[in-house]
């Protein structure tokens, strides 16, 4: 059995960015779950490659059929993960990277109790989430509010979260990042720690 790594923060503080470079960096030992969603695809953006983009019809009847391991409506749009894809990547012992927001990672934790790892990333002011926002040059005032409303609430699950990473400088993060996926192998409530210390006493 594998592992869940849950990164979650607020839309514009580089969350997917880091999730995707650190996955990278294990090579086939790692699995970055990419979701599926509702929203409009964006400049530069790839359909199964950045998000499974899907109709709104295609993404009720995907719920229909509990295709999901996890879904949510965030900003007007579904947004959810793929159950099928990530059962496999874990029988294959891979760290699972999942790029989810809070209310993904809440079903998350009842799911996969025992194998999971959370981080929050987060910027480390609100000026600094605008200015990222921003400069992405997609938001419109109206949707640059309703994204600091929910940073705001999103803000308020971090002591939910294992570990928090306050993304100021990007190599940095990298490499916090790093260390909490490495460390989410050997978690201690992955093992079942009786019958390890059973068998361990038989030699």
């Amino acid at each position: 059995m594998g592992s869940v790594l849950v990164i979650s923060g607020p839309s514009g503080s580089g969350k997917t960015s880091l999730a995707r470079e650190v996955c990278e960096s294990f090579g086939d030992k790692a699995y970055f779950s990419i979701s599926s969603t509702t929203r409009n695809i964006r400049d530069g953006e790839k359909n199964g490659v950045d998000y499974n983009f899907l109709t709104r019809e295609e993404f009720l009847n995907g719920i229909d059929n509990g295709e999901f391991l996890e879904w949510a409506e965030v900003h007007g749009n579904f947004y959810g993960t793929s159950l099928k894809n990530i059962k496999e990547a874990l029988k294959q012992d891979k760290i699972v990277f999942l790029d989810i927001d809070v209310q993904g990672y809440d079903a998350i934790k009842k799911i996969f109790p025992e194998i999971s790892t959370s981080i929050f990333v987060t910027t480390k002011d609100i000026d600094v989430l605008k200015e990222r926002l921003n400069n992405r040059g997609t938001e419109t005032s109206a949707s640059m509010q309703i994204r600091i409303i929910n940073a705001l609430n999103e803000m308020k699950k971090i002591d939910e979260y294992d570990f928090l990473l306050i993304n100021d400088k990007f190599e940095e993060s990298k490499e916090y990042l790093y260390a909490v996926a490495k460390a989410s192998i050997i978690k201690r409530s992955k093992t079942k720690v009786d019958d390890f210390i059973k068998n361990w006493n038989k030699g």
